[in-house]
C-alpha cells in the first residue's frame, strides 16, 4: 500500500518530489520507539500493549518478533558503540540491549524509583538523556501500576561512566519525546499532559531549552503547540528542522517554529526516526503500523550512528 502526499507544498523539498507514503507492516496494538539498525538492515520498534519488540527487515519485507515479555519497552536509541538503549515502563528503568543481552543502567534517583522512562537520546559525550512521565505506572496496558516515588515528572541526564543521574528539566508536566538540535545547542522536549485528561486540558506543545556549560538548561520556552494531537515523538534533521508526530500527520517545523511541511498519515502517529541505506528514509510508527517516506535529509546524529 502506498499513499500520495496531500496538503503540503513541499517548498523546502525536505520530502523528495514524487515520494509516496509506504505502508510497510501492521499487527501492533500501539507502535512506539522506532530505531534503525544498520547492521541488521532492520527497523526495531515497540508494541507497548503487546509487551513485545518487533523488527521489520527493509530488504526482505519480513516482520519478526525480536523479543516478548519485555516489560513494556518504549523509546530507544543507539549508544556510541551501536548498542540499543531503551526505556522500560515495567522495570521503570533505562536499559542497554547488546545482542539480546539486556542490562539495567539506571532505575532510581535520589533513593526513589523512576516513574516510567518514555523516550531517550544519547549525547555526543555519551550521556543518556531521557524523559520520565507517569504513563507506565497509571495505565495497566502500558506497564505496571505504581506510585510516583519522587513526586514529579522530570527530564534526566545519566552519565553511564560515572553512574551519576541528575534532573535537567523540571518545569514540564509530562515530558515525552526529546531531541537535540545539531551541535546540541538546543534541547527540544514535548509535553503531553493533555493525553491522560478527559476534559481536554493540559499541554500539547514542544518546549525548547538552551544548553549551556555543565549541561545546564536555560531560557525554557514553548517552541510550538501541536494540533491535532500531541508530539509523542520527535526528531531533528541535519538542517535543524524538527519532525514530530501528531494525530493525523508528521509535522515539520523550521528552527524558528514555522510549520514548513506536513506528511498526512492514515493512523495516529506515535513516533518517528530516520534510517535506511542512506539515512534519509523517515520511518513512522503509527498505531498498528509502520510507514515510510523518502526524504532529502538525515537525522542530526547520522554521522555518529550510521555505521
Amino acid at each position: 500500500m502506498s499513499e500520495k502526499r496531500r496538503g503540503s507544498s513541499n517548498s523546502t523539498r525536505l520530502v523528495l518530489d514524487g515520494a509516496e507514503l509506504r505502508h510497510l507492516t501492521s499487527g501492533a496494538i500501539w507502535s512506539e520507539g522506532p530505531v534503525w539498525l544498520a547492521a541488521r538492515g532492520s527497523l526495531r520498534w515497540s508494541d507497548i500493549p503487546g509487551n513485545r519488540i518487533l523488527e521489520y527487515n527493509l530488504v526482505s519485507g519480513v516482520t519478526s518478533v525480536y523479543a516478548t515479555d519485555v516489560e513494556f519497552a518504549n523509546g530507544r536509541t543507539l549508544d556510541h558503540s551501536g548498542a540499543v538503549i531503551q526505556c522500560s515502563h515495567g522495570r521503570r528503568a533505562i536499559e542497554r540491549d547488546l545482542n539480546g543481552r539486556v542490562t539495567t543502567l539506571v532505575d532510581s534517583w535520589n533513593g526513589h524509583r523512576l516513574n516510567s522512562p518514555n523516550d531517550v537520546i544519547v549525547a555526543n559525550d555519551g550521556a543518556i538523556w531521557f524523559t520520565d512521565p507517569p504513563y507506565g505506572i497509571v495505565q495497566a496496558h502500558e506497564g505496571r501500576l505504581g506510585e510516583r516515588e519522587y513526586g514529579a515528572n522530570f527530564v534526566f541526564r545519566f552519565d553511564p561512566i560515572g553512574g551519576v543521574i541528575e534532573p535537567v528539566a523540571t518545569d514540564l508536566e509530562e515530558p515525552n519525546g526529546l531531541a537535540f538540535s545539531p551541535g546540541e545547542r538546543v534541547l527540544y522536549v514535548s509535553d503531553t499532559s493533555v493525553a491522560l485528561r478527559s476534559d481536554g486540558t493540559g499541554n500539547h506543545h514542544i518546549r525548547a531549552y538552551d544548553v549551556g556549560p555543565g549541561f545546564s538548561l536555560s531560557n525554557s520556552r514553548v517552541f510550538v503547540v501541536i494540533t491535532p494531537g500531541v508530539s509523542d515523538g520527535l526528531r531533528v534533521d541535519r538542517l535543524g528542522n524538527i519532525w514530530t508526530s501528531s494525530a493525523d500527520a508528521v509535522q515539520v517545523f523550521s528552527p524558528d517554529g514555522v510549520l514548513i511541511d506536513r506528511i498526512p498519515v492514515p493512523e495516529v502517529v506515535g513516533n518517528i526516526c530516520f534510517g535506511g541505506e542512506h539515512g534519509t528514509t523517515l520511518f513512522i510508527a503509527a498505531t498498528t503500523s509502520i510507514y515510510s517516506i523518502e526524504t532529502s535529509v538525515t537525522d542530526a546524529t547520522f554521522a555518529r550512528v550510521k555505521s
